[in-house]
Parts: C-alpha cells; structure tokens; sequence
C-alpha cells in the first residue's frame, strides 16, 4: 500500500498546505526556499504562489525575521564575518534589503570582537608551532570564516602580542602579504 503523503498531487492546494507547513515545522525557512522545494516536488506555480502569499500575509513566513535572526545565530555561535553572513542569505535567496538591515546589526567592534574570540581560541591549539606557521594558520581561519585582511591582521597581531609572541613582528614585514 502507498503512502499518501509519498505522492503529491500538482494542483492539490491541501497537499501543497500540509506540505509547506511540515517543512516550517522542522526549521525557520525563506519564502525562496520553501517555494523550491514545493515546486521541486512537483506542485504548481499558482498553488505555490497562492499559498507562500498567503503564509506570509499571516507571518508564517518572514524573510526579514529569519535574516535577522540568522545573522545573530550565526554570528554568536560560528563567529562568521558580515560578508560571510550576507553571502549565505543570499544563497537562501534572501531579498538584499532584509540582507543589508540583518547584517547592519552586527557592529563593527560586535565582528572584531568576534574575530579576536576566533583567533584566541585557535591560537591555543596551535602550541608548539612556529611563529610563522602559527600567523598563517591564525590569518587563514579567519578569511576563511569571511574577515578581510583590515580585521584579521589587527586582531591576529593582538592574540600574538598577548602571547607575548615573536609572531607579532612577522605581520610588520611586508614580504609575507605580497
């Protein structure tokens, strides 16, 4: 016997409901992402439009509350840069204007902050290494979580200096950023 709910119905506009509404029962999603994978499981255009206009006239969806609340997820517990943060709203499909204000509400010093707390924590599991191994593995993670050079030259020479690092005077020369 075949399960009902295996099988969708195109232009079921209950089965694109219950649809819909299992996928918000497992996590916050975009009105981008929730109309993908209604369309992927085959139900049609009207429906899904009809029905996203409808959860969101109601506030089941919100794409401005979920990037607010993604950024201030993603930023306290994987300490991610503006730019990271942005960039990942985006792929979700997040309108650039719910992007810009969620991120706005990371301040500067809130992502310096961040960073430093990043490269602390690294910096202890890198004893015994060398100065120069230990800046460009510092450097490295912190691009890699989406800091540029302005902020994570500062704060990698701030963990060095409160380590009372010789690393600290590797970032001064030049030869190691050209």
């Amino acid at each position: 016997m075949k399960n009902p709910r295996s099988t969708s119905k195109p232009n079921d506009p209950e089965a694109a409901r219950q649809y819909c509404l299992q996928l918000l029962s497992g996590r916050p999603r975009t009105r981008s992402e929730l109309g993908d994978s209604m369309r992927r499981k085959g139900f049609e255009e009207a429906i899904v439009t009809e029905i996203l206009e409808r959860y969101a006239e109601v506030g089941l969806i919100d794409d401005a509350v979920f990037a607010r609340a993604w950024v201030e997820s993603r930023h306290r517990s994987r300490g991610l840069s503006k730019r990271s943060l942005a960039g990942e709203l985006r792929r979700k499909g997040v309108d650039p204007d719910f992007v810009d204000a969620a991120v706005e509400q990371v301040s500067d010093d809130d992502e310096r902050e961040a960073a430093l707390e990043l490269a602390r924590r690294r910096y202890r599991s890198l004893a015994g290494q060398t100065d120069d191994a230990v800046l460009r593995k510092l450097v490295g993670m912190l691009a890699r979580k989406g800091y540029g050079s302005g902020v994570a030259i500062p704060v990698v020479k701030q963990v060095l200096a409160e380590a009372e690092s010789d690393a600290a005077e590797l970032l001064d020369e030049d030869a190691h950023f050209e």
